[in-house]
């Protein structure tokens, strides 16, 4: 049987270990969040982390629920308004191919300005 100090010890662990797990899952997301940014805005990982920072920062939501937003919207092809607009913004101002303000330059088949295109 464990001790008082012990069962404390134990329940600390199992909170950090769940927090731990957690935190896996947010991370991957995150990452994947990171790729569709990449994939849409034809821009480097670092500039893909950029842009989900920046789409936190100016919509006020938690980062990794951007990104679950992000995530969901390829599967879903829809996208909550204001992180649409966000991730628009974020991606004009870095010039990413195919978006509006990168318009005079080359895109591919695949254009980020129709992907986050809204109604």
């Amino acid at each position: 049987m464990p001790t008082d100090g012990e069962a404390d010890r134990i329940l600390q662990l199992e909170e950090e270990v769940q927090q731990l797990k957690e935190a896996v899952v947010s991370h991957a997301v995150v990452d994947q969040a990171i790729g569709v940014v990449v994939v849409l805005g034809r821009v480097s990982p670092d500039q893909g982390w950029t842009v989900l920072r920046e789409i936190s920062q100016h919509t006020n939501v938690k980062l990794r629920d951007v990104a679950g937003a992000i995530v969901a919207s390829g599967r879903t092809g829809v996208l909550p308004p204001g992180i649409r607009a966000e991730l628009r913004n974020a991606l004009d101002r870095l010039g990413a191919p195919g978006c509006p303000a990168a318009a005079a330059r080359p895109a591919g088949p695949f254009r980020a300005r129709d992907a986050v295109a809204g109604p």
